[in-house]
């Protein structure tokens, strides 16, 4: 499906790339000032998930929770038959059967998962955690420039760092919890960032072959026109996709929530970066081998 008349998305593109230059500046200013709230994958602490043959509320939970007299005050999340309970610091084997022992009063068939993690632990994840973007933007860089050239590589790899950080920035500016799944979520943003990217490129390199193009205004036509060629083909992807996260979203369980959550965001910023960033961008780096349309001085 195409346009009747093309829609001129170069020209779009600028107030694209401002609300997203005004969202990154938001994004390093919140990130520089507060950092991202960093859930216990990464910080030393324990998390203790507890499955339940009943549910529970809070006000049943917290005279265990006294009477276990740990000292610290945990996060709290109760779902159905599910409690998890989150401690900044590391609980020993003592504490951990202390809190065990005081909730079996509350429901003697509940099991329990604890997991702890140490401040090395926790660095370490991190740092693997920023490697394995760096790592996957590195072979996507390499990828493009052999299939098509530099520019294609340099724009697309704009792109795709453009849709991992504006989730992260959305993460940061709401406060919002970052897990391993987060990591996840956003390597897989990446990756169908990535694939409506190639679609485009693809078509622009394609069209190429078969055009002459004598001046910028000539390649601006063109991406617009590779644009609106592909146009449906990404929307109908992202849109698909996007259904799927929502619904994990609102309808998944709570260990899955800041996955979900990541993805919607991340879709809905990938949805236009390949069309309005990645594009336009292109066109930027490729206007210096081309000669600008003259203007007509009958004209002027």
């Amino acid at each position: 499906m195409r346009f009747k008349k093309e829609l001129d998305f170069v020209h779009l593109s600028k107030f694209f790339y401002i609300f997203s230059i005004a969202l990154t500046v938001a994004g390093l200013v919140f990130l520089a000032t507060f950092g991202l709230n960093y859930s216990v994958d990464f910080k030393a602490g324990s998390n203790v998930d507890v499955s339940l043959s009943k549910s529970i509320t809070l006000a049943q939970l917290q005279p265990a929770l006294d009477e276990a007299g740990i000292g610290h005050d945990p996060t709290i999340t109760i779902g159905d038959k599910r409690v998890n309970i989150r401690y900044d610091e590391e609980l020993d084997d003592t504490q951990s059967e202390t809190l065990k022992a005081a909730i079996t009063k509350i429901d003697d068939k509940a099991s329990f998962e604890v997991n702890t993690v140490d401040t090395e632990m926790a660095k370490e994840l991190a740092r693997n955690a920023i490697y394995s973007v760096l790592l996957s933007s590195i072979g996507i860089i390499i990828y493009v420039s052999i299939r098509f050239e530099w520019r294609f590589a340099l724009a697309s790899i704009v792109a795709l760092l453009h849709d991992a950080f504006m989730v992260v920035a959305i993460f940061s500016i709401f406060r919002l919890e970052v897990d391993l799944t987060f990591i996840v979520a956003v390597l897989t943003i990446i990756g169908y960032s990535i694939n409506d990217t190639i679609v485009i490129f693809d078509r622009i390199r394609e069209n190429l072959r078969f055009g002459k193009q004598k001046s910028y205004e000539d390649l601006k036509s063109l991406v617009n026109k590779s644009v609106s060629q592909t146009l449906m083909r990404s929307l109908y992807t992202a849109f698909t996709v996007f259904i799927a996260a929502f619904f994990l979203l609102i309808m998944g369980g709570e260990s899955i929530k800041m996955f979900s959550l990541a993805m919607v965001i991340g879709l809905l910023f990938g949805a236009y970066s390949s069309i309005f960033i990645a594009s336009p961008l292109w066109l930027l780096l490729k206007k210096r081998q081309k000669t600008p349309v003259k203007s007509n001085p009958a004209k002027a």
